[in-house]
């Protein structure tokens, strides 16, 4: 009798448990009040995120990504004063690549004309713990400026996507595709595949005294894979609009990802502004599955008022997106904050 009572008693608290997980079943965007550049990879039951903070980097570690705000957080990273790397450190990415962690970023001197891409590696199972390792700059032999690394296989080959200029002056950034021999070294020219072509991605008036006085912009590539189709969704116009948005290019696993005739621009945004949900400037986004694998979701950041620019008002934001019948992806519309959505799928 007391083996039943102790069998019966473990079954209550185990859905006491469940239903108290169960019981948070929505949430509400934004998922923290501030966080540019929001990246996420789920790996051994956990969530490990990462955003732009300008002078160190940062990963949080949750079971659930709407958690995110009482999630575990630790400075992976402070750069030494005084090197080409030490300031404006943007977009980092975390990445598990043949056994090891990397985590890419862009940094700066001080000024945004000397942007290049850097590498940091970890040995340790758990980016939370054991070293960092600054490997140094990632870069193909033009070294020109560079930000917004992104790293993906296909068919056993390494590549990185990237934002970056085609000569040494400001005024347009364009996409960028190279080869990569392992996750620290580009071993190929790069080649360029996307660069500001419709109006939607040309909206980038500046007004101040140290810049051009407009910038067309496509950057933060990111890949999404689909059953045998590859999708780069990018940021396209200057993220001090509010018609930052995202542009999308198409191509398939077995096309040569290096010839840019293989990528098909889609010729509008698959995910734009809604003042009529107050989100404006949706952008640089990346991609998660929900803890089952049958969920697919997109982790954006965003503004809340018309106006607000790059600056610390971006907030991170998710919502579910579905696919489309003929296979791309349909990313709906930026859902208001506030407004309760289900949770990721367990």
């Amino acid at each position: 009798m007391k083996k039943i009572i102790i069998t019966l008693c473990f079954f209550i608290l185990s859905g006491i448990a469940c239903l108290a997980q169960q019981g948070k079943a929505t949430f509400t965007n934004p998922l923290l009040p501030s966080g540019a550049d929001p990246w996420v990879i789920y790996k051994n039951g956990y969530y490990y995120y990462t955003n732009s903070m300008g002078s160190r980097l940062v990963i949080w570690k949750t079971k659930h990504i709407t958690d995110l705000d009482k999630a575990e957080k630790k400075t992976a990273w402070v750069p030494p004063a005084g090197m080409p790397y030490s300031k404006e450190l943007w977009a980092p990415e975390l990445h598990f690549l043949r056994g090891k962690w990397y985590m890419y970023f862009a940094a700066d001197d001080g000024s945004n004309n000397h942007h290049r891409m850097f590498v940091l590696e970890n040995r340790s199972a758990d980016p939370m713990k054991g070293e960092w390792t600054f490997k140094g700059q990632v870069a193909d032999i033009t070294n020109k400026w560079a930000i917004d690394g992104s790293v993906f296989e296909n068919k056993g080959q390494l590549y990185m996507i990237w934002a970056g200029w085609e000569g040494d002056e400001n005024g347009q950034q364009n996409i960028y595709i190279a080869k990569m021999k392992d996750p620290t070294t580009i071993s190929s020219e790069r080649v360029k595949i996307s660069s500001p072509q419709y109006q939607w991605e040309k909206y980038g008036d500046l007004h101040d005294d140290n810049n051009p006085a407009h910038v067309n912009v496509n950057e933060g590539p990111e890949i999404l894979k689909h059953k045998n189709q590859l999708f780069l969704i990018y940021s396209a116009s200057g993220c001090w609009t509010d018609y930052y948005a995202l542009g999308m290019l198409s191509t398939t696993v077995n096309s040569n990802l290096l010839d840019p005739a293989s990528w098909k621009k889609s010729a509008e945004p698959v995910f734009k502004q809604s003042p009529e949900n107050g989100v404006y400037a949706p952008g640089h986004n990346s991609f998660f599955k929900s803890p089952n694998g049958k969920e697919d979701w997109i982790l954006y950041h965003a503004n809340s008022q018309p106006g607000q620019g790059c600056g610390k008002d971006r907030s991170p934001r998710a919502q579910k997106f579905t696919w489309n019948p003929d296979g791309t992806p349909n990313f709906g519309t930026p859902v208001k904050t506030g407004v309760a959505m289900a949770v990721p799928q367990e």
